[in-house]
């Protein structure tokens, strides 16, 4: 295929659990003729290259389409480095991060979750690119905060929450606090309420960001698409992921996409975090960098990719099923154990399907 993936190096577990994902990819599809760039994007060399790297990451993402990117720390000194992930969305123009919450059996989920829940997560703007300031003293200090949302951001995120609806048989669910914002997030409902009206064979129930937590846990099973801000999202996503059984379950891409929504880039990563206590542990959870790593190779859009994409994703949850866990699944499983186990089946499985024919 002649395609190159961008590898985003971060810290801590959030670095070793890249390794293992690579470990898994790279037998498989260098054959394909894809290769590997590496950028550094540990906080040592953020800092020792002044954010350059994560730029200079960012150019290379855009030029090749394919990222996969570790967990990496945000300090939290706003004299530091800030955030890698707010560089990232911004250099390479990304609106969407979407996380998908599934069963993963047999793992029981929380109150009557079988089908998965989609959240929609606006990539940019909001809270996490908000100019704050502090003016006066003691008590009488007073804290401000600017946001800012996009029609154009507003848009896209409405009408690819509607087609991913369209094409997964799912229910828009959920939605901005209109009412205590009318302006600002009123915005996002007015393009939510339009890509209704374009998509009308897509069910449309919106509600305030603070009833769909409530109604969340009380959900009857049906397949959601949850649209939300960028905050909002991604406290919704932690949640919707924890409700499957845990946040390492279910891979997280930000996509990238131009006026025609025709996807231009993909960085695919874990929801979670470094993860410091776990660190040279070995016993963090792999599989959301690993399926991570899956749904990269579906974006290559050939019939082989999609082939081994496919046996990674079923691998992983077939390991999970047969009671090789992590421990935050109730298992005892080391890290590197469950990624052996995954490359042993994607073997079998992409052995067995071309013998098959």
């Amino acid at each position: 295929m002649n395609r190159t993936i961008i590898v985003l190096q971060g810290d801590q577990t959030g670095q070793e659990l890249l390794v293992e994902a690579l470990r898994v990819l790279e037998p498989f599809v260098r054959p394909m003729g894809v290769d590997f760039k590496t950028y550094d994007l540990s906080l040592e060399n953020r800092r020792a290259t002044k954010n350059q790297v994560v730029y200079d990451a960012a150019e290379a993402i855009v030029a090749n389409k394919f990222g996969i990117k570790a967990a990496t720390i945000t300090p939290g000194n706003p004299d530091d480095v800030g955030s890698p992930n707010a560089i990232l969305r911004e250099a390479i123009d990304a609106q969407v991060i979407l996380r998908v919450g599934r069963r993963i059996p047999p793992m029981q989920p929380v109150a009557g979750v079988h089908a998965p829940i989609a959240v929609v997560r606006m990539a940019v703007d909001g809270a996490y690119g908000a100019k704050e300031w502090r003016e006066g003293e003691g008590l009488d200090e007073v804290a401000y905060r600017t946001e800012k949302i996009e029609r154009k951001t507003c848009r896209i995120v409405a009408e690819y929450t509607f087609r991913y609806a369209e094409r997964t048989g799912s229910k828009v669910f959920g939605g901005p606090k209109y009412t205590v914002s009318p302006v600002y997030e009123g915005m996002f409902k007015e393009e939510m309420d339009a890509a209704a009206q374009r998509h009308p064979s897509v069910r449309y129930d919106p509600q305030l960001i603070d009833a769909t937590y409530a109604l969340l846990l009380e959900t009857t099973g049906e397949s959601l698409v949850i649209p939300t801000l960028n905050r909002d999202g991604d406290s919704m996503s932690d949640l919707v992921l924890k409700m499957f059984g845990t946040i390492a379950g279910s891979e997280s891409l930000v996509l990238g996409f131009n006026n025609d929504l025709e996807m231009v880039s993909v960085m695919a990563e874990a929801p979670h975090g470094t993860a410091p206590s776990l660190m040279g542990k070995n016993i963090a959870n792999p599989m959301a960098m690993i399926l991570a790593g899956a749904s990269l190779v579906n974006y290559m859009d050939t019939e082989h990719a999609q082939r081994l994409s496919r046996a990674i994703r079923e691998s992983a949850l077939e390991t999970v099923y047969d009671g090789i866990r992590t421990a935050d699944l109730g298992g005892h499983a080391t890290t590197t154990e469950f990624t052996d186990e995954v490359i042993r089946r994607v073997r079998a499985k992409l052995a067995v399907w071309e013998a098959l024919g």
